[in-house]
């Protein structure tokens, strides 16, 4: 528990240290022009006057815990936090950010408790099924840790009766407890965990032999604890979308056309380089 303690302590001063001067110099910024004015139609939220979005917000950089007032007020930050209060201003609402267990956060989009989700959310066929998704935003690269002394050094490696963890309910414990005809390694080589950080500090235990995750909270669990490392070959490429409940098209229609205009105007572009250089994003 202490080693637990310690390494979210660390993982905190270094987020930071990485957001504090945007999140400083623009704490509540302006909307820009180009975000007043568009033709959003007609739409309805869960909740009068308020955007409700539902979030796993231990996942660096995309949403995380801030340590004080947070962007804009909101009590969080990162890049999934930043482009929500965007799409909360030009549909003209107050966005509310609800933290919850990955799982639970897909859950209270379908049971109409969020409005939308943002959370590293990556577009999948079978999600597509109870969930309405956004244009992507963003581009998600799942890599795998390891100890700096493993003899994993590729994907492949995992096989060889491995133990791997991911956080519950992603899309990198479904890709690794799927069959090894599917390319997954099965159930029995996958052990979940409420979020990235307890995986780590079950790997960091020598409980398990490594860890699938994105690779933007990689780095900065990587970052916050020396011994780890990242394999150079990435494990899968994703596209981040945002979720709104199956058949909310007009909600969906209204968020698209902000969306598609922050990317339009390179906003999108800005606030992701806040937070992860052009080195680790390519």
């Amino acid at each position: 528990m202490k080693k637990l303690i310690a390494m979210l302590l660390a993982l905190t001063m270094v987020l930071s240290l990485g957001s504090m001067a945007f999140a400083e110099e623009a704490e509540t910024p302006e909307l820009p022009d180009y975000l007043t004015g568009l033709d959003l139609g007609e739409f309805t939220t869960i909740e009068e006057g308020k955007l409700i979005m539902s979030t796993n917000a231990s996942f660096p950089p995309y949403e995380m815990v801030a340590d004080g007032e947070g962007f804009a007020g909101t009590g969080f930050e990162g890049i999934d936090v930043e482009i929500a209060w965007y799409l909360a201003q030009a549909v003209g609402l107050e966005l509310q950010i609800d933290d919850m267990e990955f799982d639970s956060a897909l859950m209270a989009v379908q049971e109409n408790k969020s409005d939308m989700m943002l959370a590293g959310l990556t577009y999948r066929e079978d999600r597509d099924e109870v969930m309405d998704f956004s244009t992507p935003y963003a581009t998600g690269v799942q890599v795998v840790i390891v100890p700096e002394d493993s003899d994993i050094a590729s994907p492949d490696d995992l096989a060889n009766d491995k133990v791997i963890g991911t956080q519950r309910g992603t899309t990198g414990y479904i890709y690794c407890s799927d069959t090894p005809e599917n390319g997954g390694y099965g159930e029995d080589h996958v052990q979940a965990y409420d979020n990235g950080a307890l995986a780590v500090q079950a790997l960091l235990n020598g409980q398990i032999d490594a860890v699938v995750i994105d690779n933007g909270p990689a780095e900065e669990y990587v970052a916050a604890n020396p011994g780890l490392k990242i394999l150079d070959t990435e494990y899968v490429t994703e596209d981040y979308c945002l979720a709104v409940d199956e058949g909310n098209a007009d909600l969906l229609n209204a968020l698209n056309t902000v969306l598609e205009t922050m990317i339009d105007n390179g906003l999108v572009d800005e606030i992701v380089s806040h937070y992860i250089s052009a080195d680790e994003a390519a």
